[in-house]
């Protein structure tokens, strides 16, 4: 093989890798860390609810008011959210709301999607969320 041809080769190689890197990354939920709620945050606030989410699965939510641990079971590209009892701390009439709702969007979700670096939580009502790229 002549020296062009084998650096041809090889940034094809490289250049197959990252897609399959990139095909495997999409069908893959993605746990050990942190996911953000693609919202605006309330008035008054900058905060906007994470999810952290293990490698086992469990997952501890940080929401507009309180906290909820839980576990996710995904298997394939179906998904469940078991959500415990939230913290109860005290807070405004409308973050108390949003904490409701975004945890009866969460007990209604069955399926996710992967798209770049944002996973959709697919039920009633769609959750996207944003994976930190830093």
């Amino acid at each position: 093989m002549t020296g062009q041809t084998w650096r041809w080769c090889f940034g094809l190689c490289v250049l197959l890798a990252a897609v399959s890197a990139g095909v495997a990354q999409e069908s893959e939920f993605p746990v050990d860390g942190n996911l953000i709620l693609d919202v605006r945050p309330m008035a008054g606030s900058k905060r906007v609810p994470i999810m952290t989410v293990g490698a086992d699965g469990k997952m501890v939510l940080q929401m507009w008011c309180n906290q909820v641990d839980g576990q996710l079971v995904v298997a394939g590209d179906t998904i469940t959210v078991v959500a415990r009892t939230p913290t109860e701390r005290t807070c405004s009439p409308e973050r108390v709301q949003g904490d409701a709702e975004l945890l009866e969007a969460l007990a209604a979700v069955t399926n996710w999607k992967r798209q770049g670096d944002s996973v959709h939580l697919l039920g009633p009502k769609t959750l996207r969320f944003r994976v930190p790229t830093n």
